[in-house]
């Protein structure tokens, strides 16, 4: 014997087309009889505000003394008894912090004829506004009892049935306003989203950073190695690329006496889609006179701690049902002990042997680049055989100068610079060195890279004259650090796929 719930979900969706028809009709009646879009209607209450602070009155003392409300929300339940009363469930934005549905409850007597008339023929979706007074119904569900009633917006198409649901993942991430109107797990990710981002501005302010904006469009593309995406400015007659990294404009603005400073913006790189891809995404990159990299790491722990705790109110976290605990201090390893640690059949003669290493990289179908020094190969077989496995929070450290060509060399230790990038979940979240604020020496490493590029590496650094001339003017000491604010969120909101945390995600043409 099925249920009704059953017999609706196996039933077949409506004719979408016909649904829409009817109510176009709907609104032609409605534009007949006067405004169809009023805009005078001003909601002074929130149903999670409404929940919150009248939620645990008792049903006398609500009649003992009445609470007068006026709230807006997209009608999501209407249940009706006859002509002569009716029950309904708004939804309105609160529901991004807490329960933000109310129940209305709305009589031929109290709310009037013409309304109760109206009401019958309104749709799920239809906005909807009312003023009345709060009661509680025998069941204990806190009720608006409706006084007066309108018609705000005229929804045009149905909602998707709440047992079908949206069609498909890529429907929520194509159709955010619609997923947004039925999932509450959505909202509150935005939320959180919002929060955390809140928290970071906060943090960096309370610390001294002064944030700033540097171009989109850039000239030469630097600051990262990454695929560009290429444009043509008109006026100026001359080719132009989107952003890949901020980085070196925000050193320059650092050679210009800003000690401190930090953005938050979107950069763009003309790279593949993934479940941690997306080609345009955003990162916060900030860089502190007279520190290192190992100021950045404690920073950069601290930063990312406060953003969950201000999220969430705790820093353990779970994510994909496994706890993953931000409050303890974050480890550290060189990348040839991350591979010791994970890949512990590998022996220091192997991993100091680059021809070995190369044979290694092709049995997971990894072809290096001709110019790869033991550095650079090494760095490979630990994306191939560590990076997944790096689940606590992790800096790997000492990278080689050959793939590094914006950071420090150690003073100590040839090959290596000040450099490091902090895993979480198997993932990369940030990435931050002590600055080469060396000209002659950062000159070198871009004529490397733009030999690099030369022998085929498409993600190779352009020579950026300019920016050797302002290090030429003298750019202190320095440590900077960008990190990825959407896979950090992802973290942050156990969400699995990036387009969980971005509003609108990229994606291929509907047809």
């Amino acid at each position: 014997m099925t249920t009704d719930i059953q017999e609706q979900a196996a039933s077949p969706a409506p004719d979408e087309n016909k649904l829409i028809a009817e109510r176009r009709a709907k609104l032609a009646a409605i534009r007949e009889k006067g405004v169809a879009f009023p805009n005078d209607f001003k909601p002074a209450h929130k149903a999670a505000d409404l929940r919150l602070q009248y939620g645990d009155k008792t049903r006398e003392e609500l009649e003992a003394d009445p609470v007068q409300v006026t709230l807006a929300g997209r009608m999501m339940f209407k249940r009706e008894a006859g002509k002569k009363a009716a029950f309904a469930t708004l939804q309105d934005s609160s529901g991004a912090r807490a329960d933000g549905r109310i129940q209305i409850y709305a009589t031929l007597d109290l709310t009037g004829e013409e309304a109760m008339a109206a009401l019958h023929h309104y749709d799920l979706g239809d906005i909807l506004g009312v003023t009345g007074t709060l009661f509680k119904t025998k069941t204990d569900e806190l009720t608006i009892k409706v006084s007066e009633l309108r018609l705000i917006t005229k929804s045009l198409r149905p909602l998707p049935d709440k047992f079908h649901g949206l069609a498909d993942q890529e429907t929520k991430y194509r159709q955010r306003y619609v997923d947004l109107i039925m999932n509450d797990e959505t909202r509150r990710t935005f939320k959180a989203r919002t929060a955390a981002m809140s928290s970071i501005r906060r943090f960096m302010e309370k610390n001294d950073f002064m944030e700033v904006e540097t171009p989109m469009l850039h000239t030469i593309p630097g600051g990262a190695a990454a695929k560009p995406f290429i444009t043509h400015h008109n006026a100026l007659d001359m080719q132009m690329y989107l952003r890949i990294a901020p980085e070196l404009y925000l050193k320059r603005l650092v050679v210009g006496g800003f000690d401190r400073v930090f953005e938050i913006n979107r950069n763009f790189r003309n790279e593949g889609v993934s479940i941690r891809h997306n080609p345009e995404f955003t990162m916060m990159e900030f860089y502190a006179a007279y520190t290192d990299y190992k100021w950045l790491m404690d920073f950069t722990e601290a930063v990312i701690r406060q953003a969950a705790i201000d999220a969430h109110g705790t820093a353990t976290l779970t994510y994909g049902g496994r706890e993953l605990d931000l409050a303890k201090p974050f480890h550290r390893l060189t990348i040839v002990g991350a591979i010791n640690k994970f890949a512990p059949h590998y022996t220091d003669a192997q991993l100091n042997d680059a021809e070995f290493i190369k044979a290694e990289l092709l049995k997971f179908g990894v072809k290096p680049h001709a110019h790869s020094g033991l550095g650079a190969l090494q760095l490979a077989l630990f994306e191939e055989t560590a990076e997944s496995q790096l689940w606590e929070p992790t800096y790997i450290i000492d990278y080689p100068v050959e793939v590094s060509p914006l950071a420090r060399a150690s003073d100590t230790r040839a090959g290596i610079t000040e450099r490091f990038e902090l895993f979480m979940v198997g993932r990369e979240i940030a990435n931050g060195f002590s600055e080469l604020n060396d000209a002659e020496d950062q000159s070198a490493r871009f004529l490397a890279q733009v030999a690099a590029k030369d022998a085929g590496d498409e993600e190779a650094m352009f020579y950026d004259a300019d920016y050797i001339r302002a290090l030429e003017y003298g750019m202190p000491p320095a440590g900077g650090c960008g990190i990825g604010i959407d896979r950090l969120m992802m973290i942050i909101t156990d969400s699995p796929n990036i387009r969980d945390v971005l509003l609108f995600p990229h994606l291929r043409k509907e047809d």
